[in-house]
């Protein structure tokens, strides 16, 4: 760490000189641009960029299948725009995973395709994409399949289940999409500035974004389980597990609704109450595993296991109301000692 003197110039002008040795990493030199950024009590200054987009190279030679979709997907969160594959030949099984890989991920696109060269591009502008938006179309995604796939359960409707399982892929570009904002503002305070959001804000939508994709997960396992299912379910024990999806709702919700509050007293009361709720799932879900026991081993079995998932969203929920709690907290402030 280096420390600098402030100085005034000119009566009114507050001026500090940088590190050489920075200035010259970064080639700042006299002439030279700078951008400041305030956020809260601290001032990024980064050099004047040229707002070129970033460029990443990947050699793809010996990657195949899902192993390639991963190496595409990783680089498009890290915050690459343009992505550069290469290999001496590109098989057809690389360029149809590679196909699949700009498919599940927004705003990606083929421009160039060659022998040994695919580049892809980003096509969305960075400043145009809501954090808060994604978040938002998350939650209502991720419920409306937790919805979806129990009443497929109740009617053993293989269809709405099969329904609820490609819903999965719209939940996951959107927390790809989350991920890579998140990313941006760690890397720059500019992309911070054009999201209007502080930082911290932006690492508890991406937490909570975490926990929806989760929950999507959770309706895609029960979608699955239900299309396993030959006989229907007893009415009695869909009733409770009815319950059971009311209590996580709120749960849900109220989760959701704390963390996009502004009010810092509202969001507390909210997570509070949510945290409380949580408690009760686990009194309820334990009633239905008595009345599972009348169910053959094979069925009781299937129908625990959705229960189970059922109940593990509430947790979800109620994580997404502890992050509530940690943004309404009180900014710490420095405190200078004195002699």
């Amino acid at each position: 760490m280096e420390t600098r003197k402030v100085q005034v110039t000119g009566g009114s002008t507050y001026t500090v000189s940088i590190p050489k040795s920075w200035a010259t990493d970064n080639g700042v030199s006299a002439g030279s641009t700078v951008e400041f950024y305030p956020e809260g009590d601290s001032l990024f200054m980064i050099p004047a960029g040229d707002d070129e987009r970033t460029e990443g190279t990947l050699d793809i030679t010996t990657l195949e299948g899902a192993e390639l979709i991963r190496a595409v997907t990783t680089m498009y969160v890290s915050g690459f725009d343009i992505i550069v594959l290469e290999s001496s030949r590109i098989t057809n099984d690389q360029r149809r995973s590679i196909r699949e890989a700009t498919q599940s991920l927004v705003g990606l696109e083929v421009l160039e395709e060659t022998k040994g060269k695919i580049v892809i591009r980003d096509l969305l502008d960075s400043s145009e994409l809501s954090i808060h938006n994604a978040v938002t179309r998350m939650r209502l995604i991720a419920s409306s399949m937790l919805e979806d796939a129990l009443l497929a359960l109740g009617d053993l409707d293989r269809d709405l289940a099969q329904d609820v399982i490609q819903r999965d892929d719209d939940v996951d570009r959107l927390w790809m999409v989350v991920s890579r904002i998140f990313r941006a503002t760690l890397r720059t305070p500019k992309a911070t500035e054009e999201l209007g959001l502080p930082r911290e804000v932006c690492f508890d939508y991406h937490s909570s974004a975490r926990q929806l994709e989760r929950i999507g997960d959770h309706a895609t396992k029960i979608a699955h389980i239900t299309l396993n299912i030959e006989t229907a379910v007893p009415q009695e024990a869909l009733d409770a597990i009815d319950e059971l999806h009311s209590e996580v709702v709120t749960i849900i919700d109220g989760g959701m609704d704390a963390l996009f509050t502004d009010d810092s007293d509202e969001a507390t009361r909210l997570a509070n109450d949510v945290r409380e709720c949580v408690r009760e799932v686990d009194t309820t879900a334990r009633g239905i595993d008595e009345l599972l026991r009348e169910l053959d081993p094979a069925r009781a079995q299937l129908v625990g296991r959705i229960v189970d998932s059922v109940s593990r969203t509430a947790d979800y929920g109620g994580n997404i109301a502890e992050t509530a709690l940690q943004k309404a907290a009180p900014t710490p402030v420095s405190v200078t000692a004195h002699d």
